[in-house]
């Protein structure tokens, strides 16, 4: 046989060994092929699969589609930072935390706004530090004490605390009793080196009392008339403001009257109404800053850079000079130049000042940032509340602490007159620290009665954790290892 053909059938038999891919059968029309045998046809055929746009094949770089989000950018942080912001426990950390941070830098300022202070009326230089952080630790223990009580003792105590303080405050005014300091007549002296000011618990009693006496007529619906909405809280905010006016303290009744118009305006207190109230309370302070000559030069005081030849307004212009030589940063802890003499009451009520001054733009902006949290944290706990009650005393609160923050940072700023009233958990006072401390006690009590923040905070204890975890382990058998 010739090598032609003997190669010939050599490739046809091994074309015959090979097996060959199983084909389906062309079904008759109208009857259609299983699935799988199908499925076989289409392989043997050669038929491929659909591919994806970009790419081919299981491994190829264009099967896969890039998720929405991945990568980071500033709206994934901001979606992270409102998520963040809306849970439940936030406003309860917010204010617990920003308001032990102001009081932390505010013991820090204190000890070296007034260790000069100390010094020059023969005092050891932690004097005025001591006293203040005694003042801490029991405004302390009372902000933890008001964080757990329930809020139906809250309003229990809203009468009782009213009745004291206005006892006390009519107390100040008895010849022999109360004291008199820098003018104002406003004190009760303790004994050793502690005083009392009756007024900064007005504040409180206003707040407890007003809340209690709005959330019982918004219950029996009577807030739609302008003389439940004013009566009785209109003339006892005024007998507790004639009180504080018999002493000469203005700026403790500035905060009053912004409580006062706080807890209407949560009311609901129509415009008309509110702006008579206004008005009539603008007049009034009018008439008392247009006859006293103190009040007439605070007053003139308003952005002045330099005092006058006479010595006037040397408060105010001593306040710019420490803001304006602490730069960005500050010229150190301690180092303040101010605090030699040249800037009266640095530790009380420019105690922002020569924070400024020590800690420069970076220090105020901070102790800005800790109080914008605070009050934002709560306005949140007063809008998201089903509670009258504590919507109003919430209000009421933040509208105390950030009006007078506003007041004492304004004045140390030369935008608004001199008032002497306090940076809240700030300055120098223990008068001033214990009822402040007590109200944000009151409103982290208030942030922990959220039904959201209840079963979040229960998730949290460890009974509750232990329990859930033993749920979910399997039993074994006695067996088992």
């Amino acid at each position: 046989m010739p090598a032609d053909e003997r190669f010939a059938v050599r490739r046809e038999s091994a074309r015959a060994s090979v097996p060959r891919p199983l084909t389906a059968a062309p079904a008759p029309a109208g009857v259609p092929l299983p699935p799988g045998l199908a499925l076989r046809g289409r392989l043997a055929t050669g038929a491929r699969r659909p591919e994806t746009p970009g790419g081919s094949g299981r491994g190829g770089s264009g099967s896969r589609t890039p998720r929405s989000g991945r990568g980071g950018g500033p709206r994934r942080a901001y979606e992270r930072a409102r998520r963040a912001w809306d849970r439940p426990l936030t406003a309860y950390y917010v204010i617990l935390g920003s308001s032990l941070l102001i009081t932390v830098l505010g013991l820090v300022m204190v000890y070296s706004a007034s260790m000069i202070k100390a010094l020059d009326i023969s005092k050891p230089a932690t004097y005025f530090f001591g006293k203040q952080f005694l003042a801490a630790v029991i405004g302390g223990g009372l902000m933890l004490i008001a964080a757990r009580m329930p809020v139906k003792l809250h309003r229990g105590l809203a009468y009782p605390i009213l009745m004291v303080t206005v006892f006390l405050m009519v107390l100040v005014q008895v010849p022999g009793i109360g004291m008199s300091v820098n003018g104002n007549q406003n004190w009760l002296y303790l004994g050793g080196p502690f005083q009392l000011q009756p007024s900064e618990f007005g504040k409180l009693a206003l707040i407890l009392w007003g809340a209690d006496l709005l959330a019982r007529k918004q219950d029996k619906r009577l807030l739609t008339q302008w003389k439940h909405m004013l009566v009785p809280l209109v003339p006892v905010a005024f007998m507790l403001l004639g009180l504080i006016m018999l002493g000469g303290d203005m700026g403790t009744a500035i905060i009053l009257t912004a409580i006062l118009f706080g807890l209407l305006w949560l009311a609901g207190a129509p415009t008309r109404l509110f702006a008579g109230v206004l008005g009539f309370a603008a007049v009034l302070a009018f008439l008392l800053i247009r006859t006293s000559p103190n009040r007439m030069s605070r007053l003139a005081c308003m952005g002045v850079s330099e005092p006058d030849p006479e010595g006037g307004c040397w408060q105010a212009a001593h306040g710019i000079y420490a803001l304006a030589s602490g730069g960005w940063f500050g010229s150190g802890l301690g180092a303040s130049v101010e605090k030699w003499g040249q800037l009266p009451e640095p530790h009380t009520d420019f105690i922002f000042a020569i924070t400024g001054e020590e800690l420069g733009l970076a220090g105020t902006l901070s102790v800005l940032a800790l109080f914008a949290a605070l009050g934002y944290a709560g306005i949140r706990v007063a809008g998201r509340t089903e509670d009258p009650f504590v919507r109003y005393a919430a209000g009421g609160v933040t509208t105390w602490i950030t009006a007078q923050a506003v007041i004492n940072i304004g004045a140390v700023l030369g935008l608004l007159p001199i008032a002497g009233v306090p940076l809240p958990l700030f300055s120098y006072g223990g008068s001033a620290l214990l009822p402040t401390m007590f109200a944000v006690g009151l409103m982290i009590a208030f942030a922990r009665e959220d039904p959201a923040a209840k079963a979040a905070l229960a998730m949290r204890k460890p009974g509750v954790r232990w329990k859930t975890m033993r749920r979910r382990v399997k039993k074994r058998s006695s067996g088992e290892r």
